[in-house]
């Protein structure tokens, strides 16, 4: 695909802190049309937003600071997927770094708890169980989802739409009006994931 915009497209927010590649050749084989976001006026090219995200929360979150599009993203009524640490950056606070973030969603992203005896960080394919949800629309029952993470969302009905028990029960995805999140990455999920990534693309 390339950066030409339809009325149905995703935007990826370009912000240096996201594996781009492996997003856009999943995009690129499910035939969804996207594009980069850079800017502001980037942001009304498009008609669904996509924050990937990996490393360190709060290293991104200044990353993101610097593009001047925080104000933008948090006022965007389009849907709007961030993928693992573009999920957590959804939320109030990380313990990764300290560091406030988007405080789209009221949870808080903490580090697994390695008295529980697991390893960290939790890396690997896990079921999850998911709600009743568009972004799950034809992904079979307890689909796994492949993860990479030291830190989790905190467990909270009202916004989790997936969760997955590893040392304790966490978010997988979670979803706040227009804002969805999944912790684990899709476009690096085989049939599950790719699923997802279509069926985020045709939320209004």
């Amino acid at each position: 695909m390339n950066e030409n915009t339809t009325n149905n497209s995703i935007g990826i927010v370009s912000y240096g802190a996201g594996n781009i590649f492996s997003l856009t050749a999943a995009l690129d084989r499910q035939g969804i049309s996207y594009g980069m976001v850079n800017t502001e006026a980037d942001l009304e090219k498009y008609s669904h937003i996509i924050i990937p995200g990996v490393g360190h929360a709060g290293a991104a979150m200044q990353k993101l600071q610097q593009t001047g599009l925080v104000d933008a993203i948090k006022a965007l009524t389009k849907p709007v997927l961030g993928i693992c640490v573009g999920m957590q950056l959804l939320t109030s606070h990380s313990e990764e770094g300290n560091a406030d973030l988007l405080d789209i969603v009221p949870l808080k992203t903490k580090l697994f708890d390695r008295a529980l005896g697991i390893k960290i960080p939790h890396m690997g394919w896990n079921n999850v169980n998911f709600a009743n949800n568009p972004l799950f629309t034809n992904v079979k029952p307890h689909a796994q989802f492949y993860f990479v993470h030291s830190y989790f969302i905190e467990y909270n009905p009202i916004f989790d739409i997936a969760s997955v028990t590893y040392g304790n029960k966490f978010s997988a995805a979670v979803q706040k009006n227009n804002f969805f999140g999944v912790q684990f990455h899709p476009e690096k999920s085989g049939e599950a994931g790719e699923q997802l990534l279509k069926n985020f693309s045709m939320i209004r």
